[in-house]
């Protein structure tokens, strides 16, 4: 009697389980790969424990999460740039239709593989480089050595604030290297001698010693959510548990 209590009692718990597994919410969020990977994935648990809501993260780029968006497919999008950058690049008025949740302040920094002697740049450097306009470190102070210049692809949202605040909006070099994720710059970065790109500062903390960061005026972008309209109860669950100390400590 006690074996058939005991067993009755397992079955009735995993049923219990399996439903709580099966009726948590789902909230599918599109966009920044620095917010799926710096925020996003690090708290997921914590999320799902302190809202019941199971988040499924795209990384598509803040653009492409922001497509969705704008088609309604999603209740919100993941931007790791200003939403004043995301309207202009889809011809929007900044009229209040869609708003800005930012969440935690980013920093980009730029990267040289770690035997480069080159420490500092200024914005007007560092735009030389990119456009193509100085080609070889020596003409900075380093080695007599050929640039290769690494970006993220078009729809990022690091690239985009990296040209706008940097480059003043001209165009990379035509042998430029693009790739499709921070992980796969930060490599080839590391790869190359003569290789320099521009990553969020949480992407070099969470793989020390890969690249060096060079020295230069700040630049920061927020990293947000951004909703058309007011945000539903299950997004602006998850962005308040995002906003509490408790949170934050998950961060990269």
């Amino acid at each position: 009697m006690k074996k058939r209590f005991s067993l009755l009692l397992a079955v009735m718990i995993a049923m219990a389980f399996a439903a709580s597994q099966v009726f948590a919410a789902e909230l599918v969020l599109p966009g920044s790969t620095t917010i799926q990977k710096r925020v996003l994935e690090p708290s997921a648990d914590a999320i799902e424990k302190a809202t019941g809501i199971r988040i499924n993260v795209l990384g598509i780029g803040s653009g492409g999460g922001f497509k969705q968006l704008m088609e309604g497919k999603v209740k919100a999008s993941l931007a790791s740039n200003p939403l004043s950058i995301l309207l202009k690049k889809n011809n929007l008025p900044d009229d209040g239709t869609y708003v800005q949740h930012t969440i935690i302040e980013d920093v980009i920094v730029p990267i040289v593989h770690p035997s480069n002697q080159v420490s500092a740049l200024t914005w007007q450097q560092l735009s030389d480089i990119n456009i193509g306009k100085i080609t070889n470190w020596k003409e900075v102070g380093g080695p007599d050595m050929k640039i290769i210049v690494v970006t993220s692809h078009e729809g990022s949202a690091t690239r985009d604030v990296f040209q706008e605040e940097v480059m003043k909006k001209a165009g990379y070099i035509k042998e430029a290297r693009t790739v499709q994720s921070t992980r796969e710059e930060v490599n080839l970065v590391a790869k190359f001698k003569g290789g320099v790109g521009a990553v969020s500062k949480g992407f070099v903390d969470l793989n020390p010693g890969k690249v060096k960061v060079i020295k230069t005026d700040a630049i920061s972008r927020p990293l947000s959510f951004i909703t058309k309209g007011k945000p539903d109860s299950d997004v602006q669950a998850i962005i308040d548990y995002l906003m509490t100390p408790g949170a934050r400590k998950y961060f990269n």
